[in-house]
């Protein structure tokens, strides 16, 4: 029997940010593709990765928004996590092998012991990343090497603990374990977090489950499943993205004139009477668009991503057909 042929999906030109709930067991690159896929998109790239076992808030970044995708990458996190005490293992977190048990005793748990493990991971802390990390070494992912049976020497890290606030529960299993609510700085592993935390206890533990909740002041609240999203049509499914310039609110806004505008546009420098300012959001008045980000130094505009000028028309010609 002749297998019926593939139908190719026509791709489009898509700009904009959208919020996604990641599900459990897909990785971030796996979602990315999904919600690719579903929006006929061209050209999109996600904020971070997000472990399989993970869930929560990871915006997605398509077109022209790609651009800006590494902002978020440097933004404050927060997240909720389940620490299951007394088991290690393996990786870190409920996916790898069972490597020690350690009964847990009343005592780790007392309010006045917590509160001192709480005091001992606020502000600044030195943490090693995991070896089942996608933090490269030599070109090479450290779970690579991991999963290879090999351990690199990782040196230890700089992050900053914001709020931790801690709260004894169990696991589906009925094991003592920790519900932790922590809000940090780019770059911590709150699987290691889990262990350190564990170490600190005397009971030994790994992280088993953990969903982000914020990232850059975006919240689980604005965000959309992929489950929602495939139930819709696939003309609602782009009501759902937000405009191209979603990142960059924290950006102090300059719009120049169309003359201004256009060599900015073409790389060029402008001097004007602006303060300093480490990160703009550049726009054109006439049409009004976002040209690109940059930033100001002693007067001088100067340029860092630059939108394509059919980029921005096609922006324009999106906008106006739904305004």
């Amino acid at each position: 029997m002749t297998a019926a042929p593939r139908i190719r999906v026509q791709r489009r030109p898509v700009h904009g940010v959208l919020l996604l709930d990641k599900p459990l067991g897909l990785s971030s690159n796996q979602a990315l593709q999904k919600a690719k896929w579903l929006l006929r998109a061209e050209k999109a790239g996600h904020t971070g990765t997000l472990d399989p076992m993970a869930t929560g808030v990871l915006p997605l970044c398509f077109g022209a928004a790609t651009k800006f995708s590494a902002l978020q990458l440097d933004a404050p996190k927060r997240y909720e996590a389940l620490v299951v005490l007394g088991v290690t293992t393996s990786t870190g977190d409920a996916e790898g092998e069972v490597l020690s048990r350690t009964p847990v005793e009343a005592a780790m748990l007392a309010p006045e012991r917590l509160a001192a493990v709480t005091r001992q991971f606020i502000g600044c802390i030195a943490q090693v990343p995991p070896m089942h990390s996608a933090l490269k070494k030599d070109g090479k992912a450290l779970y690579e090497y991991a999963r290879a049976g090999v351990a690199v020497e990782r040196a230890a890290r700089r992050v900053e603990i914001f709020k931790l606030n801690m709260a004894v529960t169990q696991d589906g299993q009925a094991r003592p374990a920790i519900k932790m609510d922590v809000a940090c700085s780019k770059g911590t592993y709150i699987r290691t977090l889990a262990e350190d935390m564990g170490k600190a206890l005397g009971c030994g533990a790994h992280l088993g489950a953990l969903r982000r909740t914020e990232t850059g002041g975006i919240g689980l609240s604005r965000c959309i499943g992929l489950v929602e999203l495939e139930a819709l049509s696939e003309a609602e499914r782009p009501t759902h993205l937000l405009p191209t310039d979603a990142l960059l609110a924290e950006h102090t806004r300059i719009t120049l004139a169309p003359e201004e505008a256009g060599r900015f546009l073409s790389g060029l420098r402008r001097r004007g009477a602006w303060p300093d300012q480490p990160a703009v959001a550049v726009y054109g008045e006439q049409p009004p668009a976002l040209l690109g980000v940059g930033h100001v130094t002693a007067g001088e505009l100067i340029p860092d991503r630059l939108l394509s000028p059919l980029e921005i028309q096609q922006i324009l010609q999106e906008e106006a057909l739904t305004s």
